[in-house]
């Protein structure tokens, strides 16, 4: 069940502020992420590592815990001999995770995300980030349907379907969430104006929006400096409150699995973000509680002078 007043607040034009890298604040503590498993392998080895990245960033402001099942796939695991029966179970440790982190917190006016990468990120050979999965929606379907089936019958108030690259799995995650009827937003990951894939964005925000079930379209893990267009695109061709959370404008490097190029967080772009149409906004990989800080300082600063 959606959070009491979630999409109300959205539609009414507040902002929400979202969380930024759970892995970037993982590693932070000291973690080794370096597995095809990536954060997911601590939902098994290390769960009070998760809730305390969780509190991290509810401490610095953060209205949206997102959870650590990005990676976490039935196939992502199965290859590293884990059951299916063991990965469902994993699968609602991670909103379970998000909820201690929140109760813990005294916040429980707090959201939970599950988060629902797509399926480059369980191959972990960076092909998120090119889109060029040789995949039909038939079969993109039948790969997401197991893990959403199993997230949506979790307490999370939204299911953040994110960091997709092309068209075709748009299509299939829409087809999906119509047929679970759980609330969920849907983020594109873009380059140069378009898809990763290099297709028509507008086309990917029309899909995503064509569905009562998603209740934000947006984008995600991009550079900070394609947000501001890019929402306008989003808000003019969904008709849907704007989701956006940036990376700090690095490239990720499949091979040897790192971030690398300049870094930036431009905190005082939000604004221009918010009046473009985003209302869920947040950070993506390498950004940092003291990052979501400063951006909630920015976006709310009368919440920022009652902390």
């Amino acid at each position: 069940m959606t959070a009491p007043g979630l999409r109300e607040r959205l539609s009414g034009g507040e902002v929400v502020l979202l969380d930024g890298g759970l892995a970037t604040e993982l590693e932070a503590q000291g973690h080794d992420l370096t597995s095809s498993l990536w954060s997911a392998r601590l939902l098994a080895d290390a769960p009070d590592a998760i809730v305390a990245a969780h509190a991290a960033f509810f401490a610095a402001g953060a209205e949206v815990a997102t959870t650590a099942s990005y990676q976490a796939s039935f196939t992502g695991l199965a290859a590293a001999g884990v059951g299916r029966a063991e990965t469902a179970r994993l699968l609602r440790r991670s909103v379970t995770l998000a909820e201690r982190a929140r109760d813990e917190a005294g916040q429980p006016e707090r959201y939970v995300a599950a988060s629902v990468g797509p399926y480059g990120a369980a191959r972990a050979d960076g092909s998120e980030y090119r889109g060029d999965y040789g995949l039909s929606v038939n079969k993109l379907r039948a790969w997401h349907r197991p893990r959403l089936e199993v997230l949506a019958d979790t307490a999370a108030d939204v299911l953040a379907c994110e960091t997709v690259p092309c068209l075709a799995e748009v299509e299939a995650l829409v087809a999906e969430l119509s047929r679970l009827g759980r609330p969920a937003w849907l983020s594109i990951t873009c380059a140069d104006g378009r898809t990763r894939a290099g297709e028509p964005v507008e086309e990917a925000f029309a899909l995503a929006g064509s569905v009562d079930e998603v209740v934000a379209v947006g984008v995600n893990c991009l550079a900070p400096a394609e947000v501001e267009s890019l929402v306008a695109v989003a808000a003019a061709a969904s008709g849907r409150p704007v989701v956006a959370y940036p990376n700090r404008g690095e490239t990720w490097d499949a091979a040897q699995r790192r971030w690398s190029g300049p870094a930036s967080f431009p905190v005082d772009a939000a604004a221009g973000w918010v009046a473009a149409g985003a209302r869920l906004v947040g950070g993506c990989c390498r950004v940092a509680p003291a990052d979501i800080g400063a951006l909630g300082a920015a976006l709310k600063p009368e919440q920022a002078l009652l902390a």
